[in-house]
């Protein structure tokens, strides 16, 4: 059995510089390796975490834009029909100051007519008066001169 523990122990003493090789290449990797490594990848991290908060602010700043240009659009359709509506008002003013207007020429028209057939029928009544008369004398004078004969 001590042949075996000597074996053992001889077995050891070449594995020493083995495991302290092996805990050199440990630390100088880790030192060399590993610790660049996680630096790398933790501003990796940092770098995209920012990345997706600028990008939900710039979303949410864009948001806020749109909101502001959907309140701006709605004004301005606001304002729109507001005019069109006074465009449309008065143009309906003006629409019945013509036909109002138009009303009293045709009225004055009506007016003016009325009175020039009131001056002709009475001029034809004269006329038709004096055509009466002579007409009657004529028939008058016919019947006399034909029982005359």
């Amino acid at each position: 059995m001590e042949s075996i523990l000597q074996a053992l122990g001889g077995i050891l003493l070449r594995a020493i510089p083995t495991v302290i090789l092996l805990i050199l290449v440990h630390f100088y990797l880790k030192r060399m390796l590993f610790r660049p490594l996680e630096q790398t990848l933790a501003k990796r991290r940092e770098q995209t975490e920012g990345a997706q908060e600028d990008a939900r602010d710039s979303l949410s700043r864009a948001e806020e834009k749109a909101a502001v240009y959907e309140l701006a659009l709605k004004e301005a359709r606001a304002e729109m029909y507001r005019e069109q509506e006074e465009t449309r008002r008065r143009w309906l003013d003006h629409q019945g100051s013509r036909v109002e207007e138009a009303r009293h020429r045709t009225h004055e028209l009506i007016q003016q007519a009325s009175e020039k057939i009131a001056q002709e029928t009475e001029e034809a009544k004269r006329e038709l008066d004096s055509s009466s008369h002579m007409l009657a004398l004529q028939i008058t004078e016919a019947l006399v001169a034909r029982r005359a004969k």
